[in-house]
């Protein structure tokens, strides 16, 4: 297969294919179908392999691997290319999840849109640079676990390095340059139990985190509404889960609130826990608030070198330049920057992402391809 063959849409289409008919529902998610990256990680590195790409599976934690391939000389600049090959639970969906189905432009399936389609972006960019001179060298990192606490890409950085990334999440073929953070945190009010007859001695934990709950609302509409970033909107938070209580004739002893909050950039976790001890002081209330996991926002600059070459690959396979901002939504392109990576985003089209229905735009994802392809011989020249 020579490059243009990788790159055209016949070869597009059944890379897709193959990556949505192989699955690989995250098993913290869905326990009862989640199967991992294992299989699809080794139908990706049968893939590379015959198509002239090294390549290797690396464990970021038991039985969750990360598949890395590598082209180029190593000479020059070193480049990432970043998808995540795990899913979400197909729970609820209305089509087959795994069985590829084309309509149009449209390809159906589970992960089609998110985010196999970038995916096979950039497995087809890799097979066409495999036959390119480049000086430099071009990592693909297909990653695990991005739907939940994101353990692939963490193991990627601490144990891989190079100048700048580009994750190919669904972005309608944006430019996109910064996206928010998030930090969940869990919030415990104590009662004190007693029989349902005894309002004398009994205190209702849930009703304590009744009024928590009302005034981290209020926090929500009046104060983090109004705090705004220019590409990614305002602040927000919201309260996502809560537990409590011992029976229906008893004063709950314990109450449990679990909190999610999107930071933007320049945001603090700290920042984020004091703010939240603040706003339950003004309640009148005491709780204890514990982080349960945290991811930092993304900001690069427009005139970062891969934001240029980006830009100037986008221009010439489209014939215009891309739109370029932010999104509210998280994506591994944090990590990458935070461990020194100039990263952006530059993925496919679709609709779907954790839906019923979901599915990959073809064209968008051929375009993709072209992009990558295009990107990396600037960056790497």
């Amino acid at each position: 297969m020579n490059h243009r063959d990788s790159l055209d849409h016949t070869a597009v289409l059944e890379t897709l294919q193959l990556l949505i008919a192989t699955p690989s529902v995250n098993p913290t998610l869905a326990p009862d179908e989640g199967t991992g990256e294992a299989a699809i990680a080794a139908v990706i590195r049968d893939w590379f392999s015959t198509h002239g790409v090294e390549c290797q599976l690396e464990e970021a934690a038991p039985g969750r691997p990360n598949l890395i391939a590598r082209v180029g000389s190593g000479a020059g600049s070193a480049l990432v290319l970043c998808a995540h090959m795990d899913t979400v639970s197909t729970e609820g969906m209305t089509i087959p999840p795994f069985e590829p189905r084309v309509e149009g432009n449209r390809v159906y399936g589970r992960g089609s849109y998110d985010m196999k389609g970038g995916a096979a972006a950039i497995l087809c960019a890799m097979a066409a640079l495999a036959k390119k001179p480049l000086r430099g060298k071009v990592m693909a990192a297909l990653v695990s676990d991005e739907e939940y606490a994101s353990i692939g890409t963490q193991h990627f950085v601490a144990n891989h390095k190079a100048d700048a990334c580009i994750v190919t999440e669904p972005c309608d073929g944006k430019l996109i340059l910064a996206h928010k953070g998030f930090v969940w945190a869990e919030i415990t009010t104590e009662g004190h139990a007693a029989h349902g007859s005894r309002w004398d001695i009994g205190i209702c934990a849930i009703a304590r985190m009744g009024r928590i709950i009302a005034a981290l609302d209020e926090f929500d509409r009046k104060e983090l509404r109004a705090r705004r970033h220019p590409l990614v909107g305002p602040a927000s938070q919201h309260c996502s889960m809560v537990r409590g209580g011992a029976g229906l004739s008893t004063y709950a002893p314990s109450c449990t609130l679990e909190v999610e909050r999107r930071t933007l950039p320049g945001e603090t976790p700290e920042q984020v826990l004091e703010e939240l001890r603040r706003v339950i002081a003004s309640a009148g209330e005491k709780a204890n608030v514990r982080l349960m996991l945290t991811q930092p926002p993304l900001v690069c600059s427009p005139e970062a070198r891969i934001a240029q070459c980006v830009r100037d690959a986008a221009t010439q396979v489209t014939g215009r330049a891309p739109e370029e901002g932010g999104v509210a939504y998280w994506m591994d392109a944090a990590l990458f920057a935070a461990a020194g990576m100039e990263t952006v985003n530059y993925g496919a089209d679709g609709a779907g992402a954790h839906e019923a229905v979901e599915w990959a735009d073809l064209d968008s994802v051929v375009t993709c391809a072209a992009v990558l392809t295009q990107a990396v011989i600037r960056f790497c020249a």
